[in-house]
């Protein structure tokens, strides 16, 4: 899995010019519900799926504190 940051998964996201159609907090939410899904499969190693949430969770959080906007200039330069 090549996402080891939050800024990894803010650039995957601005990547994906999902920008007009899609918020970078449910592009996480969604991050989130996949990966759970894979546990339930059994796609990836839980360790990686862990590492993966938590990251999701700390991106979350931090368009929580200072916004969206904010944390997509953090992290994209």
């Amino acid at each position: 899995m090549g996402i080891r940051t939050v800024s990894d998964y803010v650039k995957f996201y601005v990547g994906l010019n999902m920008q007009d159609s899609i918020s970078l907090s449910s592009f996480a939410y969604n991050e989130k519900l996949v990966l759970k899904n894979k546990t339930a499969t059994g796609k990836l190693t839980k360790e990686l799926i862990m590492q993966s949430l938590t990251l999701l969770d700390e991106l979350l959080n931090e368009i929580q504190s200072i916004g969206e906007q904010a944390v997509m200039e953090k992290y994209v330069k």
